[in-house]
């Protein structure tokens, strides 16, 4: 079971939203996976706040996080994967980082028209981020935030942007995810926090089931793995609209 940690936003017309999910492994070594993405998201967060930070530019957000938490006093050990979007409201333009199997869609028209790209490794070992203890830096697979994959592209008014874990995209589908979205009748807060809601629950409940071929699984099989079900696990859910911007 993984850890995830969400962080939305807001400074003037530019808007920035990220997720990022503690590798459940090191509970193992009595670390609890969520504090290294929680407090990742939060030094971002604080970053972004503070006007530190090149809007065009989300994987710099992503490098001075994450070397802010390598130099703190306090020991903080742990990995996790990352994604952060951030969408310039004057020029309707997204940029965007992923590290590791996080990761967002763009949705228009009922389809998809971008997509982050997935990182592993190799099988259920993504990119990730990570502070190992002393003496075992070379043991505990690591990634440079630079790594992240990155994209800049033009979205339209209207368009939605769904910003989710790995527990959402192992569980469901693309065409399921759109199935929820086009639910969507109305664009006020209650009605985007509801479909998310909806989505993240949905993907909760195909998760404990046995018999599903999940993405996951599909995935497993397609590496020579004999497996059927979902994949419990931590999921976050953010969806955000573009919208005219008004000083």
């Amino acid at each position: 079971m993984t850890q995830s940690s969400r962080s939305p936003f807001t400074l003037k017309h530019i808007y920035t939203t990220g997720v990022a999910d503690g590798v459940g492994g090191w509970r193992d070594y009595g670390v609890d996976p969520s504090q290294f993405s929680a407090t990742l998201m939060k030094t971002c967060e604080r970053l972004v706040k503070e006007g530190r930070f090149t809007p065009s530019n989300p994987v710099g957000i992503l490098t001075s996080g994450y070397y802010e938490l390598q130099q703190n006093k306090v020991p903080l050990l742990g990995s996790s994967t990352a994604c952060i979007v951030i969408l310039d409201r004057r020029s309707h333009r997204i940029h965007t980082c992923n590290l590791g199997d996080s990761g967002f869609l763009v949705v228009r028209g009922g389809e998809v028209v971008h997509r982050s790209d997935e990182q592993q490794h190799y099988f259920n070992t993504p990119f990730q981020l990570s502070i190992a203890p002393p003496g075992a830096e070379g043991v505990v697979l690591s990634d440079s935030p630079e790594a992240a994959d990155s994209s800049s592209f033009d979205v339209q008014l209207g368009d939605i942007i769904l910003t989710a874990t790995d527990g959402l995209f192992d569980n469901m589908p693309d065409y399921m995810i759109l199935q929820e979205l086009k639910k969507l009748k109305n664009t006020n807060y209650d009605s985007v926090q509801q479909t998310a809601r909806s989505i993240a629950e949905q993907a909760h409940e195909l998760a404990y089931d046995p018999n599903y071929m999940s993405p996951f699984a599909q995935f497993a099989c397609d590496n020579g793995l004999n497996v059927r079900g979902g994949k419990p696990d931590d999921i976050t859910v953010l969806l955000s609209i573009v919208a005219e911007y008004t000083d």
